[in-house]
């Protein structure tokens, strides 16, 4: 089971860091709370965490596309960064889908 939730403890602690650079403590601190919701043993806690995971790939994706125009505007590469937040979007998407699978499900009832 550990290694079920551990991806989607990574991608809020990852989302947090992304909030603590830019200054935002509240976004932060819901970022870091998120986890604790995996110790309330009903399925909607699930549900929550993982339309969490979306959001928070979302954000990672206007991230992105904020720091290609910026990039671009610059006359620089983007693409680096283009693949390190992709990726990092892909992961929080796949947290969240792991979450959902059957066997978790099984550990927390409807």
């Amino acid at each position: 089971m550990f290694l079920t939730v551990f991806p989607f403890i990574l991608s809020a602690l990852l989302a947090g860091a992304h909030f603590l650079r830019s200054n935002s403590l509240l976004p932060m601190l819901l970022c870091l709370a998120a986890p604790l919701l995996l110790l309330n043993r009903r399925r909607w806690s699930l549900v929550v965490l993982q339309v969490f995971s979306v959001v928070v790939a979302l954000l990672w994706l206007l991230t992105l596309w904020g720091i290609i125009q910026e990039r671009i505007f610059e006359g620089r590469s983007w693409l680096a960064s283009g693949i390190i937040l992709g990726v990092v979007a892909l992961f929080s998407l796949f947290s969240g889908w792991l979450l959902g699978r059957s066997k978790l499900k099984e550990h927390y009832p409807a």
